[in-house]
């Protein structure tokens, strides 16, 4: 099941995520990814905003206690580390490149954009933990080398219950044997 993915995007996701990132959801698709809590922490969204604007990123991590995780790991310098990797690892550099093909692979199911761009940095370097975190996330463990070792390098942002206050949530949408 791909929730969201045949059908209009249900308005409590919608509303949950807006909360989640403190501003309007943009190009929301469907949930990629529950957290612990039991709400979205990973959603997938469209290549393309309402207005046209291409918009690469295809999975989005809205969970602000995730988003803070990761940044710490940022700022500690495992971007930086990650990247030097991939000069001299080649068997990671390789696992990179397929990891970056699988990405556009997936977003362009939703449309194609000009100049096939990447996210997160990907092939080459790594330009943002958010962006990998996610798609490890959304895709399961075995893909995405690097996002799976920052999530490695993470605690359970969920384990504190949820990051915001809901009145009403359907509970968990997606589990592991809905991934795509």
């Amino acid at each position: 099941m791909q929730v969201g993915a045949t059908s209009p995007v249900d308005p409590a996701l919608v509303a949950v995520v807006t909360a989640q990132l403190s501003r309007p959801a943009r190009a929301v698709l469907r949930v990629a990814h529950v957290c612990s809590c039991g709400l979205p922490d990973v959603v997938e969204t469209s290549s393309r905003l309402a207005d046209g604007t291409p918009f690469p990123t295809l999975y989005y991590l809205t969970c602000p206690r995730a988003a803070k995780a990761v940044s710490r790991l940022e700022s500690g310098g495992m971007m930086r580390e990650l990247t030097e990797r991939l000069g001299h690892e080649l068997e990671l550099a390789a696992a990179y490149r397929r990891a970056s093909e699988d990405y556009v692979r997936r977003r362009d199911v939703h449309g194609q954009l000009p100049g096939n761009p990447t996210a997160g940095g990907m092939p080459g370097r790594v330009k943002c933990l958010h962006v990998l975190v996610a798609h490890s996330l959304a895709v399961g463990p075995g893909i995405q080398p690097l996002g799976d070792e920052a999530l490695a390098a993470l605690p359970d942002w969920g384990a504190d219950g949820p990051c915001i206050a809901v009145e009403h949530w359907p509970g968990t949408m997606v589990g592991p044997e809905d991934r795509p």
